[in-house]
């Protein structure tokens, strides 16, 4: 205790005694009792008001002169059925729902609408994972559109044992959740439909962040896969996370959590029940739900379809062949050059890729996808991770 370990009132006493004698500094005083200047002055002032009284001396109730925390019955039960209506909110968010419908009516803090729901047993403590800190961004995030963010959540069981996967969609500005479906497989045919149907209903994001894992990336040549070649032919970048780090997709990795808090618990019956509760849930997430990322404020508030309208076709990236020599991908995976072939991967065949001289050898790029540098008579050398060039 700053004030040592007697009375703390018969210090205080001390310390304006020996200020009003005038022998020392309360500067000294201060810093003799162990307190600051400004907490020795309080209780000089005090006693300049009151005297040597009981109250001057001691600890004043930090209750609030006119307290908010009184609430009306009606006022109760808005909250309550508030929060029974909406079960996964927590708090924050349900205060933000009350003051955006009753602007005109007094709510208390989060803090103390919690403790309401807790005396009715509507909340219960959860425990806080520690939380991996130190990420980075993978690209400039400024707008709606400029990344988008997908993967699959982790598969659940309906009531009649019935395998349930989603793939989730979310442009990483504004939270928006653009897809969140059902596949029967994770093949890139299947995956690439869901993206076909998004791109002509918002539009064309600038890039795609996903993990490492199939449909979406792989440990062949550049990461590529069937899916993210037809991303780049449609006009988007794809854009990977480094291997073993998913707190590099950290706000979709928390959506995913509420994701599976709004519809696995409990599961529904049947698969198509199961779709049902998902849109439900696709349509309260993006214009009821407020985020606390947002201010509050909902997901579609935030988010604007893109300006790059998607016409459905898929281009070959193009090349400056004034500075790259361009070579088509045999169906074996290969390209020939000077009479040798260099195989490339699986998911090329039948592209166009990109030579540009660098010393003895070639830097290769699929579009701005950087796969490798091939010296003459030699294997591609890939570098350890995928990069890409510079604009």
């Amino acid at each position: 205790m700053a004030w040592g370990v007697n009375k703390v009132e018969d210090q205080r006493k001390e310390l304006i005694e020996a200020y009003i004698k005038g022998d020392v500094t309360m500067t000294e005083l201060a810093r003799s009792f162990r307190v600051s200047r400004r907490t020795a002055y309080k209780w000089y002032n005090r006693y300049v008001l009151n005297g040597f009284d009981e109250v001057s001396l001691q600890d004043l109730s930090r209750a609030p002169h006119h307290p908010w925390s009184i609430f009306n019955d009606n006022q109760i039960q808005l909250m309550l059925d508030m929060k029974l209506a909406h079960k996964q909110w927590g708090p924050k968010k349900i205060l933000a729902r009350l003051e955006r419908d009753y602007p005109n009516e007094r709510w208390p803090s989060a803090t103390r609408l919690y403790e309401i729901f807790k005396d009715h047993h509507l909340v219960t403590s959860r425990k806080i994972k520690r939380r991996i800190c130190g990420t980075h961004p993978l690209g400039e995030l400024n707008q709606c559109n400029d990344v988008w963010i997908a993967d699959f959540k982790g598969w659940f069981l309906t009531l009649n044992n019935t395998k349930c996967e989603p793939l989730t969609i979310t442009d990483a500005y504004s939270r928006y959740l653009i897809s969140c479906e059902h596949l029967p497989s994770k093949s890139s045919q299947h995956v690439w439909v869901i993206f076909e149907k998004a791109f002509r209903e918002y539009g064309l994001p600038n890039r795609l962040r996903t993990d490492n894992g199939p449909p979406f990336g792989s440990i062949g040549v550049g990461r590529l896969t069937t899916l993210s070649v037809n991303l780049i032919k449609a006009g988007v970048m794809p854009e990977w996370i480094n291997p073993g780090h998913p707190e590099e997709n950290g706000r979709h990795e928390r959506f995913h959590l509420t994701l599976k808090q709004a519809v696995t618990n409990p599961p529904e019956k049947t698969l198509n029940k199961q779709m049902e509760k998902m849109r439900k849930f696709q349509q309260e997430y993006n214009f009821e739900r407020p985020h606390e990322a947002l201010e509050m404020n909902t997901p579609a508030s935030q988010y604007a379809a893109s300006r790059r309208q998607w016409d459905g076709r898929l281009r070959s990236p193009e090349y400056d062949t004034k500075i790259m020599e361009v070579r088509k991908v045999h169906p074996s995976g290969c390209i020939s050059l000077k009479k040798t072939e260099y195989y490339l991967g699986r998911a090329l065949p039948g592209e166009y890729v990109g030579l540009q001289r660098e010393g003895e050898g070639y830097q290769v790029y699929y579009g701005s996808v950087y796969l490798g540098y091939l010296t003459e008579g030699k294997q591609l050398l890939r570098p350890k991770r995928a990069l890409r060039k510079k604009a």
